[in-house]
């Protein structure tokens, strides 16, 4: 048990990695913390729409399909600490403005909405480079295991976070997270000034060439990267809106208050850290199976939560979809980071975000305007047949591209077995 504990915290042994992750947990947990925070102050200040809901999600990440790949190109340019040193400075400017309006009683719904734009805007800038900063923070070898704790980090915040969101909010009102919020993007900003730059993990010399459209050209030559960026595409519009889906079941299914939805998402992040931890042991590239089962997984569970006669079966369901929702997402995220030039990384994590994050002001309105027209639940199993269908025929093109056969055994004991023809080594990589 100790040696098991010892090897998914692994990357912890490292400063650098240590400094990183504690700081971002802080700031993380008073995000997700703003996130209900805001969910909850719009669908007050709208009536409890799902449009409105839906309109300040796509504002916060319509930049992401703006500039997240420009944020990619700068850095695979830049120096990534100070990029990120200036992302968190301004996320503490925006989150000080935004409380000021809202204690005041001066905010008004446009002027979420502006918000919502100008922390998206580093959002999209900041996401490429932090993803791609991770790799310099430790050594290759410990890199799957920093990027799975990374997203147990993140979706450790998600835990806790909502719940205590939730009970502030019901205390004293949405203002008071958001200005605690502003208040810790503190502690990310003193890690980063901890760090020793003379032991990240640096490339020698940067690329001459940082234009965004080899970064393109690279990765269309490359299967193996376009078959998971194509799947968090679908995925990620259509399956990953629980914002939406949550506030709308917590609020008008269940008729509950933003306690209940702030349990909801922990429920949500319960399994999402459980699949954190459990992608943490992982220590080579995930196969596109991997990938493709996660996605279909993901998706039949995400439809069943759909149809949760109860709060509590809803609650209990959404540990599970959390697991399989985190699971996929990072076996898609290694596979690309694992597999991808270290020249170009900066470039394709900005694509990994842009499809990731940017299917969301796509799909974000839609959703919120299914949960209003055809009902609240449509939402979920919407997203959710989205990704079972994305995973089905992303397994149907990959089988007609390889020549792959499917080996049903009954004996000894069942199995199913996928038979691929024999590959070179490049192929195989794809």
């Amino acid at each position: 048990m100790r040696r098991q504990l010892a090897d998914t915290f692994e990357s912890l042994k490292v400063r650098n990695y240590r400094l990183f992750a504690s700081g971002q947990l802080t700031s993380l947990v008073c995000r997700w913390m703003q996130v209900i925070a805001i969910d909850w102050l719009v669908l007050e200040m709208s009536g409890d729409s799902g449009t409105a809901l839906g309109l300040v999600m796509a504002f916060q990440f319509l930049p992401v399909l703006l500039l997240s790949l420009y944020g990619g190109k700068l850095a695979d340019r830049y120096d990534k600490r100070r990029l990120l040193l200036g992302a968190n400075v301004a996320w503490l400017l925006l989150s000080t403005g935004l409380a000021v309006l809202v204690l005041s009683g001066a905010a008004l719904l446009w002027h979420i909405y502006v918000f919502a734009l100008l922390l998206g805007v580093v959002n999209a800038l900041e996401t490429p480079v932090r993803q791609s900063f991770v790799s310099e923070l430790v050594e290759p070898a410990l890199l799957p295991n920093a990027l799975a704790l990374s997203a147990a980090t993140f979706n450790g915040s998600r835990i806790v976070g909502p719940a205590v969101a939730g009970g502030l909010i019901a205390l004293f009102g949405s203002g008071v997270v958001i200005a605690v919020n502003a208040v810790a993007y503190i502690a990310p900003l003193v890690a980063l000034l901890m760090m020793s730059a003379g032991r990240l993990y640096r490339a020698s010399s940067r690329p001459k060439d940082t234009r965004i459209r080899e970064g393109l050209r690279y990765t269309a030559r490359r299967p193996d990267l376009l078959l998971p960026l194509a799947l968090m595409f679908v995925v990620g519009g259509l399956g990953f809106n629980f914002p939406i889906t949550l506030a709308l079941l917590a609020k008008t299914v269940f008729a509950t208050g933003p306690e209940a939805f702030g349990l909801l998402t922990t429920m949500l992040a319960v399994g999402a850290l459980a699949g954190a931890l459990a992608s943490s042991k992982r220590r080579a590239r995930p196969s596109a199976h991997v990938v493709m089962g996660a996605a279909a997984l993901f998706g039949a569970l995400e439809i069943v939560t759909a149809f949760a006669p109860s709060f509590w079966t809803a609650s209990l369901l959404l540990i599970p979809t959390g697991f399989a929702m985190v699971y996929l997402a990072q076996a898609a995220n290694q596979r690309v980071q694992l597999g991808v030039d270290p020249a170009f990384r900066g470039r394709v994590m900005a694509l990994y975000v842009l499809v990731f994050l940017g299917s969301t002001p796509i799909f974000a309105p839609m959703i919120g305007w299914l949960g209003e027209v055809v009902g609240p639940r449509s939402g979920l199993w919407v997203g959710g047949a989205g990704a079972l269908l994305g995973a089905i025929a992303a397994f149907a093109i990959r089988c007609r591209r390889r020549d792959v056969q499917i080996s049903i055994d009954i004996r000894p004991r069942p199995r199913v077995r996928i038979i691929e023809p024999a590959r070179t080594p490049v192929e195989q990589a794809a």
